[in-house]
């Protein structure tokens, strides 16, 4: 008896499927890879340090702080700061500048190994600029 022939009756499906999975699956690729267009980068400021001072703690057993201004733009934020380990470099560090985000109860840098480390922001006020004459 011999064998039926099928011709292009089912070559024609085969193609389409092919052509349906590849459709689904470059769909599926691209709504993958959306979400990384759709991120904002956060926005990075140039901050100066203009001054630090040693913060007292509540108890002799905390680990010493800093009060540190920091001038972004126009506003000059007060941030406390608690270095890993008390080297008492932060008291030197005025006069510096570096790249901050500036959140609503946060300021976020990278230290200089590029790990993000968010300080709490104490208060803020405007910054005075000395060096415009007045009048």
């Amino acid at each position: 008896m011999p064998q039926p022939t099928y011709g292009n009756a089912f070559a024609l499906p085969l193609v389409r499927g092919t052509a349906m999975s590849k459709l689904i699956w470059a769909v599926c690729i691209f709504l993958a890879s959306l979400p990384a267009y759709c991120q904002s980068n956060p926005t990075y400021q140039v901050a100066s340090i203009t001054e630090v001072k040693q913060h007292t703690p509540a108890s002799d057993s905390a680990p010493s702080s800093y009060e540190v201004s920091l001038k972004v733009g126009d506003i000059i934020y007060q941030v406390l700061y608690t270095p890993p380990f008390d080297t008492g470099t932060a008291r030197y560090a005025a006069g510096r500048d570096l790249l901050v985000r500036v959140e609503a109860k946060t300021i976020t840098y990278n230290d200089i190994l590029g790990r993000s480390i968010s300080v709490p922001i104490v208060s803020k006020r405007p910054a005075v600029d000395t060096k415009k004459p007045k009048g």
